[in-house]
């Protein structure tokens, strides 16, 4: 069933609440003072990198410990989360992750060497976003019907990257060549940065990611962000109609942003990091540098984010199942 959104007023309020505790003063800081260590599974550069190097210094201040963002990129996030299910369960390694680590490399990997309900426990989450599509400066179109018409003339194919295989932008491509009768080619790297590299190169015409990896080139006009996810434009830039404004309906539901540990983490250091995030995304520059980057900012407890995720799962299980896509 569908996911039902969660009030910006909501998250606003609950975030407020749980930073008032500790605002302007460090929280308690972890027993013996070791740094935390964040886990990233994308590389340097792009959108979830510079995410979690702007959380972890406001992070690093309410904690009172160092804060290291650690990139293990590879495999659309799955080292990374390899990783945090290796890691000791003492509140000191956590994983920055969207949706596709978390909730679709269980569903489209027969062993992803991970289970989320059984490996980790949500800490807390911070805020939703988009994906989207975007056309390279090279490529004429200026919508997504333009886009259409030119691949059409180009002979009915096109490449579109993706920042990872059998992600969620590889199955709105699909989605999109079904819908537009058109031969579209998803083609994975690893990670957005290299995509946004041949996208600004002009080596591939298309990409399909996040908002916060589009955002910055598309103000600059060096790509153009043609449609994006969702029940309705994105603050960031409501010049950009969604894909179902585009004719393209059933891409509403939205992904998340939050953070996780290893299963078994004692509360008391899920509850510290879970304040402390709250505490950073209340600071107005913080805040105000997530929206900016496309993201929809809203404080979720460790509960609230478990069940978005698996709402969310939910949903895209269908979606993946209905694709005839199978597991490999």
């Amino acid at each position: 069933m569908p996911l039902s959104p969660i009030s910006r007023r909501h998250w606003l309020q609950t975030g407020l609440a749980c930073a008032a505790v500790g605002l302007g003063a460090p929280l308690s800081a972890l027993a013996d003072n070791r740094p935390v260590k964040i886990l990233v599974g994308f590389p340097p550069g792009g959108g979830t990198d510079a995410i979690a190097r702007l959380l972890a210094e406001p992070l690093r201040d309410a904690l009172g410990v160092p804060v290291i963002v650690e990139n293990r990129a590879g495999a659309g996030g799955q080292l990374a989360a390899q990783a945090l299910k290796a890691a000791a369960p003492d509140g000191t390694t956590l994983l920055l992750s969207h949706d596709h680590t978390i909730s679709i490399l269980p569903l489209v990997l027969r062993n992803p060497g991970f289970e989320p309900a059984k490996d980790f426990v949500a800490v807390a989450g911070f805020a939703t976003f988009v994906n989207a599509l975007a056309l390279s400066g090279g490529t004429p179109a200026r919508s997504l019907a333009e886009f259409a018409q030119w691949v059409r003339a180009q002979g009915g194919k096109a490449a579109v990257g993706i920042p990872a295989p059998a992600s969620v932008p590889q199955f709105l491509v699909q989605t999109l060549a079904k819908r537009q009768q058109l031969d579209l080619v998803a083609v994975p790297y690893r990670g957005s940065a290299p995509m946004m590299a041949d996208m600004l190169g002009n080596q591939i015409p298309a990409g399909v990611g996040s908002i916060p990896d589009f955002i910055e080139n598309h103000r600059a006009g060096r790509l153009r962000v043609v449609a994006v996810m969702g029940q309705q434009r994105q603050a960031a830039m409501p010049e950009v109609p969604t894909f179902a404004e585009a004719g393209i309906p059933g891409f509403e539901e939205i992904p998340y942003y939050g953070l996780f540990a290893p299963a078994h983490t004692p509360k008391a250091a899920l509850e510290r990091v879970g304040a402390a995030l709250a505490q950073a995304i209340a600071q107005p520059a913080v805040r105000d540098r997530l929206t900016a980057m496309g993201l929809t900012v809203g404080y979720m407890s460790s509960e609230q984010l478990s069940q978005r995720e698996r709402a969310y799962t939910e949903v895209w299980a269908r979606i993946i199942r209905d694709s005839g896509f199978q597991p490999q």
